[in-house]
């Protein structure tokens, strides 16, 4: 039937041309962002599991971080400890030095005040063993704590030790070098902190060891956060760019299919001429 009033074939052509643009559109924004999914108008339920996934790679970011300073509390521990151990062991020389017999009262005192010296530098090495005013080794000592997970509900603590002379580590605060009697006390004590301190400082290995770990996971978990949420959100561009060349044949055709559907109705005029 030939109509004036209502074309039907330009109809038809009209909505595949709209629904072409329309596809056009979507593909072009696909192109110039690099993503299928860029709203949520896109696909809701794909853009609300990205985004989650996203918001879990950031907050492993406050993890990492979080272990970064857990470990800087602990390495500052570790190398406290470590000079510690080595005024020790010079302790240790001087008691074993005085536990001699036959030294003489001169000899005896110097090595009595240089034990006294090196005991108590102990002190200045605990007073200036802090990082993020933590520290691991006073008489209160604080904790390295990491946070284990992007949830909050797990930690990773890696617990301090007192190192004050006179703790139950380092037990030589009332050894005295006034003879070979004192100095063999003094000597016992010393060892026994030295073994004290040996088995601490392995724990810390072990703490700082399980640090490194856990930065590693979560530097991996991130990676693998992050490959999901480009499957599940990124474009295919040589897809992407092979359906926009021909959306844009599809379209040039819909464009014609339109004009000859638009000029059916001129055909009218030729019944009454």
């Amino acid at each position: 039937m030939i109509s004036v009033n209502t074309n039907q074939g330009a109809m038809v052509a009209l909505q595949t041309l709209n629904r072409t643009n329309s596809e056009m559109d979507k593909t072009q924004n696909a192109i110039a962002t690099g993503l299928k999914v860029a709203s949520a108008k896109d696909n809701g339920a794909l853009f609300a599991i990205a985004n989650k996934m996203r918001s879990d790679v950031s907050a492993y970011d406050r993890v990492r971080e979080s272990a970064d300073r857990a470990a800087s509390i602990l390495d500052t521990g570790i190398a406290a400890g470590e000079s510690i151990m080595e005024l020790l062991n010079e302790m240790k020389g001087k008691a074993l030095a005085g536990s001699q017999a036959g030294n003489s009262t001169s000899a005896q005192a110097a090595l009595a005040a240089d034990f006294v010296q090196l005991r108590d530098q102990i002190a200045s090495v605990i007073a200036n063993a802090s990082f993020d005013g933590a520290n691991m080794i006073n008489a209160t000592p604080s904790a390295a704590v990491s946070l284990g997970d992007a949830a909050g509900g797990n930690t990773i603590t890696i617990a301090g030790a007192n190192l004050s002379t006179g703790s139950t580590i380092i037990t030589t605060i009332a050894s005295v070098l006034t003879d070979a009697t004192t100095s063999a006390a003094a000597l016992t004590a010393t060892n026994n902190s030295i073994t004290a301190l040996g088995t601490q400082l392995a724990t810390w290995g072990a703490g700082a060891k399980r640090l490194d770990v856990h930065k590693t996971f979560v530097g991996k978990l991130q990676d693998a956060l992050n490959n999901g949420i480009g499957s599940i959100v990124d474009a295919d561009l040589a897809k992407e760019s092979a359906k926009l060349q021909a959306l844009q044949v599809k379209q040039q055709l819909g464009v014609q299919a339109l004009s000859i559907a638009n000029s059916s109705s001129q055909t009218a005029l030729s019944l009454f001429r």
